[in-house]
């Protein structure tokens, strides 16, 4: 199989508001279980991410700031969490996670973190429930030690990965490709090095269409030796937060996708699960376990 990070249910006191998005990581690990799709030793619990790694990417003020939950009010009304202690420590294990999911790639091919995709994390500031972005955090570990030399991030979150863009906007090694509504948060967004801003009510055949006369092209004229995957499922017609239309279906079309080209291509890839924001939450663990689904029927 291949190695999954998770992390434990965030379980500091949230206002209403917030516990139901955190559900869905409580619940997925058991759904992967229940169907034999992963077993107990597929999952791994990583440790505190090494600052090292989190700085190479993230200014020092602002890191310290919220190592000593001394952000400005301001701007920590714009990530939308209450901060703690632990909300900051469970941030720096997502991170961690995927870094260690990447090392475990070059052997498994695949791996993946249950939380992550925190694509809204600027260099200096969080926003949006994103504090550290933890594939930004391990694309440079990975350059930094070594172990790739060019990295193509693809984004199929409904919104646009502005934290991501602005990280690696002077950084050649590293690709940026953001598919997302056109008309969602971020309401001011950041230039990715490919942008592909969708429509309102995007059904599958037009998503599907788009990305399969991109995303092959793309690889092949960057021909990247590692893969960042962020497989939000906020695409669905039925999320709160998405203005598109796409069916699970469609949604599962598009992970068969990215995985398939990896696979044919051996590039290895890591996918952070992003976003899913369904009124019911059946609706988002079988949008997310499709994912992995796809992955045991590809790799």
């Amino acid at each position: 199989m291949f190695p999954i990070a998770f992390h434990p249910i965030y379980k500091h006191p949230l206002p209403a508001g917030h516990r139901f998005p955190m559900l869905k990581y409580e619940l997925l690990p058991q759904q992967l279980l229940l169907e034999g799709i992963a077993t107990a030793n597929d999952f791994f619990e990583p440790e505190i991410c090494d600052l090292n790694s989190v700085l190479a990417v993230h200014d020092l003020d602002y890191v310290n700031q919220l190592l000593s939950l001394s952000l400005d009010p301001k701007d920590a009304r714009k990530i939308g969490f209450p901060l703690s202690k632990e909300l900051i420590e469970r941030e720096l294990r997502i991170a961690n996670g995927t870094i260690e999911g990447c090392k475990k790639a070059f052997t498994t091919s695949l791996s993946f973190n249950i939380a992550g995709g925190t694509h809204h994390a600027f260099s200096n500031r969080g926003e949006a429930f994103c504090m550290l972005n933890d594939q930004a955090i391990a694309a440079q570990f990975l350059l930094d030690n070594k172990l790739a030399t060019k990295i193509l991030i693809v984004d199929l979150d409904v919104h646009q990965g502005n934290g991501t863009a602005e990280i690696f906007r002077n950084n050649n090694k590293v690709f940026t490709f953001s598919m997302h509504g056109k008309s969602n948060y971020p309401f001011k967004k950041e230039w990715s090095d490919l942008d592909i801003p969708l429509p309102d009510f995007t059904i599958d055949s037009t998503y599907l269409s788009i990305l399969f006369d991109v995303l092959p092209n793309l690889i092949n004229a960057e021909k990247p030796d590692f893969i960042f995957y962020l497989a939000g499922v906020d695409i669905l017609e039925t999320d709160k937060l998405g203005k598109l239309s796409c069916t699970l279906e469609g949604c599962k079309k598009r992970d068969e996708m990215v995985l398939e080209i990896a696979k044919k291509l051996q590039i290895p890839i890591q996918v952070s699960m992003g976003g899913g924001y369904s009124p019911e939450i059946k609706t988002i663990i079988e949008a997310h376990t499709n994912t992995y689904r796809v992955a045991t029927s590809i790799f």
